[in-house]
C-alpha cells in the first residue's frame, strides 16, 4: 500500500480555485499538446517505473508496474496489488492478503484524483514554467516545472519531461515535503491497443478464495 498514496499524486489531477497562477505560455503549449494528444486516443498502455528517493538516508525503491487506460477506464498492475476501475466502481487487490476492497469511483467528485486524469495534472492549481529541452538517446525531450499555488500541498514542486514528437509523458519526479522525492519513469507505451471492455472489471473466479470487501 505505500506506493499508492504516492501514485496518486501523479496520476491524478489536482484542482484550484486560484485562477491567478503565474502560467508559462511556452510550458502550457508543451501541456496542452499533451493533453490533446492523450484525449485523442482510444486506449493506452504504459510500463513504467516508480522510485522513491529518500533524501534523509539516501536509500532509493523501485517498483515496476503497468497502467491500461480507456477512457473512464483503468487498471494498475503493480507487485504488490491491482486496482481496477470501471468508470463507476474502484476494486483494489491486495494480493498478500488475497483481498479486495471494492469503492465508488469519485474521481471526478469533490476533487478526488483518478489515473486518467494524468495527461491534465497542470491544468489548474499550479504555476508553470518550461525549463528547456535535452537529447535523450536521439529523442527529444521537453522540461516542464509546476509548482502548486496550495503551499498546504504535501508536495511542493513536479518535474514533468515529455517526447517532444510523441507529445506523451515519459518522466515526472515529485518534491515531497517528508523528504521523499518520488519518480515515475515511463519505459514503454501502447497506443490505441485492442482493449476489451472485460479488463476494467474484477472477475472474482479468477481469484480464488479472495475476500470481498464491499465499501460502497
Amino acid at each position: 500500500m505505500k506506493y499508492l498514496a504516492f501514485l496518486s499524486v501523479l496520476f491524478f489531477t489536482f484542482y484550484s480555485s486560484d485562477c491567478t497562477a503565474q502560467r508559462d505560455q511556452k510550458a502550457d503549449e508543451i501541456l496542452n499538446g499533451v493533453s490533446e494528444k492523450f484525449r485523442s486516443l482510444k486506449a493506452l498502455k504504459a510500463n513504467f517505473k516508480i522510485i522513491v528517493e529518500n533524501t534523509k538516508d539516501k536509500s532509493t525503491d523501485t517498483q515496476s508496474g503497468i497502467i491500461v487506460i480507456k477512457g473512464s477506464k483503468y487498471k494498475l498492475t503493480m507487485s504488490d496489488q491491482e486496482i481496477i476501475c470501471d468508470g463507476k466502481n474502484v476494486w483494489t487487490y491486495l494480493k498478500d492478503a488475497n483481498e479486495v476492497q471494492v469503492n465508488e469511483n469519485i474521481s471526478d467528485q469533490n476533487n478526488t484524483l483518478s489515473p486518467t486524469n494524468i495527461f491534465t495534472i497542470y491544468e489548474k492549481g499550479f504555476k508553470s514554467k518550461y525549463m528547456g529541452e535535452k537529447n535523450q538517446s536521439g529523442k527529444f525531450i521537453q522540461l516542464v516545472e509546476l509548482v502548486p499555488v496550495d503551499t498546504k500541498k504535501s508536495y511542493f514542486k513536479i518535474q514533468l519531461q515529455i517526447n517532444k514528437s510523441e507529445k506523451m509523458l515519459v518522466y515526472a519526479k515529485i518534491f515531497d515535503r517528508s523528504g521523499r522525492n518520488i519518480i515515475y519513469n515511463v519505459d514503454r507505451l501502447y497506443q490505441n491497443q485492442d482493449t476489451p471492455d472485460q479488463l476494467f472489471t474484477f472477475n472474482k473466479s479468477a481469484y480464488p478464495g479472495v475476500e470481498v470487501i464491499d465499501l460502497r
